[in-house]
């Protein structure tokens, strides 16, 4: 019996093994074939033109491949919705880990877990359908498909990953903290925020890198409420994001447009490291 569970658990974690080793190799294949299908129309285009020109005109008869305004968009769409949807998923994180009823507190998860559920087609398809109409209304646009339409989709589509990552943080921090500090004289509002929350802080900036990857790797959605149109970033003007750029016209690219379609993806992708690599530091140095 004790040769059999040896043999269980030595197999075990060859599989875990295993499993691990091809994560890295899954991204260091989609890595490779980004910046071989990337380089080619970057070298082609200049670096300079490319990532500073502030006109992408693919399809004209003398063709432009700036995609400054792709980069903003995305840029100021994640900003706004990180400001927006991480305070109100952090505090619903605290309710639910902290101060809700059982009842109320499961009903609440509930909602939660659905919304992370919900297809992101689903988000856009309720984003024109209220939110584009509501936004053009109340500032008396136009038209409502804008930058300020899209961060609205976002921090909503973000709400759930915040909330789940950051109430099972909470929820981690040792009970002894909560009741050292409510030992001393503090008020179970000021134990959350000053004693549980910094120590649950890690873990929130994970939720926070998830909320980020979301919000910068979405396309249907947000195609869908920003207009979709190449222009430089306005908060109520029509704008296109990285990702919706790629989107919009691979189905029908050929020659250079295509392989310009693939250096976006690759910025795309090394913006995204950049910003967990820069996150990861950021929460090393503070633990040192």
């Amino acid at each position: 019996m004790k040769k059999t569970a040896k043999w269980i658990e030595k197999a075990m974690n060859l599989l875990f093994l295993f499993c691990g080793l091809l994560t890295i190799l899954f991204v260091i294949v989609i890595t490779i074939f980004l910046i071989v299908s990337g380089i080619p129309a970057i070298k082609e285009i200049g670096i300079i033109d490319f990532l500073f020109g502030d006109t992408w005109a693919s399809t004209a008869a003398e063709p432009s491949y700036g995609i400054l305004p792709f980069i903003l968009t995305s840029v100021y769409g994640t900003c706004g919705a990180i400001v927006i949807g991480v305070p109100v998923g952090l505090l619903c994180a605290v309710f639910l880990a902290k101060m809700a009823p059982k009842r109320v507190g499961n009903a609440v998860r509930n909602v939660v877990d659905l919304l992370a559920g919900i297809p992101s087609v689903v988000y856009g398809l309720v984003g024109m359908i209220i939110i584009v109409p509501w936004v053009r209304d109340l500032f008396n646009l136009p038209d409502g498909a804008s930058l300020f339409s899209a961060i609205i989709v976002l921090a909503i589509m973000i709400l759930s990953s915040v909330i789940s990552v950051s109430e099972t943080s909470i929820q981690a921090v040792p009970r002894e903290y909560e009741e050292a500090s409510l030992a001393l004289g503090a008020t179970k509002t000021e134990t959350v925020f000053k004693v549980v929350v910094p120590a649950a802080k890690s873990g929130i900036v994970t939720a926070v890198v998830l909320g980020i990857g979301r919000a910068i790797g979405e396309a249907m959605a947000i195609m869908m409420v920003s207009g979709n149109v190449a222009n430089m970033p306005k908060l109520f003007g029509s704008v296109r994001f990285l990702t919706t750029a790629v989107a919009s016209e691979m189905s029908y690219s050929s020659g250079l447009q295509r392989q310009a379609l693939f250096s976006i993806a690759l910025v795309l992708f090394l913006f995204i490291m950049m910003i967990n690599l820069a996150l990861n530091v950021a929460i090393k140095k503070d633990k040192k």
